[in-house]
C-alpha cells in the first residue's frame, strides 16, 4: 500500500488530435502515471489503441505508462507493449487461464505485472496469484467507455481486496478504475485503493493541475 495515492489520467478522454500536448500538461499538472486503456472491440464493446500509440507518448513524458489489456489473447502482445514503452501491463484473468505464467512473462520483459477484474469478477479469481502482482486493478464501472457511472458496491469490493492483498503478503498497488472523481475518490482510498484512474475528471478539467491536487486533497489519512 502506498503511503500518497498515485493518480494516473488515463488517455482514453484526451484530445487525440494533440496527444503528445496533452500527455505533456498531465505530467507537468503532477500526474504520477500515465493510464493507457487497451481495448480490442472484442473483450470489450470498443476499440481503441495498441503498442504504436505507446511509443508515440514515450517521449512525451518520463512518468510511468500504465497499460491495461482489455484484449482477448493479451501475451500475443507483450512483447510489442514492452518496445514501445509500456511500465505496467495489466491483464484480465477473464480471458487469461493461464494467468501466472502470462504475469511471469511481463516480468520477464522488465515490467511491472498487474491483474484487473471486471465488476461481476469475484475478489478471489486473483487469490492464487496475488503474491506474485506488482498491481490489482478493480474496474468500478463495466470496462469498455469513458465517463461512466462509478458503481457504488466497488467500494466493499476494494475493501475485500485490500484485504486479500494483506492476508496473501502481496505488495500490489490497488488501483481502481471508472468513475473516479472527487465525489467518489475518497470512498475507495478509505476502503483500501492506493491508484487511481481519472480520466474525463482530469482531461476535460479547465485546470488539469487544480483537478489532480484536488482528488489528492479527498484522500484523508486513514484512521
Amino acid at each position: 500500500m502506498t503511503l500518497q495515492p498515485i493518480v494516473a489520467p488515463s488517455i482514453l478522454s484526451a484530445d487525440f488530435a494533440r496527444l503528445g500536448e496533452e500527455v505533456r500538461a498531465v505530467d507537468r499538472a503532477g500526474a504520477d502515471w500515465i493510464h493507457v486503456d487497451v481495448m480490442d472491440g472484442r473483450f470489450v464493446p470498443n476499440l481503441t489503441i495498441g503498442p504504436n500509440v505507446v511509443a508515440a507518448i514515450r517521449p512525451h513524458t518520463k512518468k510511468p505508462l500504465d497499460c491495461h489489456l482489455m484484449i482477448v489473447e493479451p501475451e500475443r502482445h507483450f512483447e510489442a507493449f514492452a518496445a514501445a514503452g509500456a511500465s505496467v501491463i495489466s491483464v484480465h484473468p477473464e480471458v487469461s487461464p493461464h494467468l501466472h505464467r502470462q504475469l511471469m512473462r511481463i516480468k520477464e520483459l522488465g515490467c511491472l505485472a498487474g491483474a484487473a477484474i471486471n465488476p461481476s469478477t469475484p475478489v478471489d479469481a486473483v487469490r492464487e496469484v496475488a503474491a506474485d502482482l506488482d498491481l490489482l486493478l478493480v474496474m468500478t464501472v463495466n470496462p469498455g467507455y469513458g465517463g461512466q457511472r462509478f458503481i457504488p458496491a466497488s467500494v466493499d469490493k476494494v475493501r475485500r481486496s485490500r484485504r486479500l492483498l494483506d492476508e496473501t503478503g502481496s505488495r500490489a498497488v490497488l488501483e481502481v478504475d471508472g468513475g473516479i472523481t472527487r465525489d467518489t475518490i475518497e470512498a475507495v482510498w478509505r476502503a483500501g485503493a492506493d491508484t487511481f484512474v481519472a480520466g474525463n475528471a482530469v482531461f476535460t478539467a479547465d485546470d488539469p493541475g487544480a483537478e489532480i491536487r484536488a482528488l489528492r486533497a479527498r484522500c484523508a489519512e486513514r484512521a
